[in-house]
């Protein structure tokens, strides 16, 4: 077997997977490259896109510093349940600190899982697709700057036309910096 064709068979293995990114504390766009390198250190883990970086205002508390915010795609063959515990684990080694109490705060990196394939999960543990992506434009942008055409699994809709319903008016800016994939 050439090894074109194995890398192609392994590119093929496993569920497209889409991350939310996001930082409004320290050196928001350092925490989110640290992320990305992070994750790209996993040798079960392959780079499908990076979006571009995104600055918005915070949604749901309020804070003087902005979020930066950007959207991973990647390939991963394990469980969605193990992807969330090596996500979580990235941001407690990043700085993050949950809060019981406060359910929206200033932090260092925030990763949510968005999208699993075309998978539907409601657990304890995880709900995907995200529950709240569909309301929140800072996240709508860039996963529709990669992936217009796909279809959500619950609205049945694009990605393009959700992104037109969306109620989120807030302002999205264009980052003038773009994260590396070279880790």
């Amino acid at each position: 077997m050439t090894s074109v064709f194995r890398y192609f068979c392994r590119m093929n293995e496993g569920k497209e997977v889409w991350i939310g990114m996001g930082s409004n504390e320290g050196d928001r766009f350092a925490y989110l490259q640290s992320a990305i390198n992070v994750l790209l250190s996993h040798s079960e883990i392959q780079l499908i896109a990076v979006s571009k970086v995104v600055e918005t205002e915070p949604l749901g508390f309020d804070s003087s510093d902005l979020f930066l915010n950007a959207v991973i795609g990647i390939r991963w063959t394990g469980k969605a349940t193990d992807l969330l515990t090596l996500l979580l684990s990235i941001e407690t080694q990043l700085g993050r600190t949950r809060s019981e109490s406060e359910r929206y705060s200033s932090r260092t990196i925030d990763l949510d899982l968005l999208l699993f394939g075309q998978e539907v999960i409601n657990s304890d543990q995880l709900v995907v697709p995200h529950p709240r992506m569909l309301e929140r434009r800072f996240v709508l942008e860039p996963l529709n700057e990669l992936i217009p055409s796909y279809i959500h699994p619950i609205n049945h809709q694009r990605l393009s036309e959700l992104l037109k319903s969306c109620i989120d008016e807030s302002e999205v800016f264009i980052h003038a910096k773009a994260l590396s994939i070279n880790h």
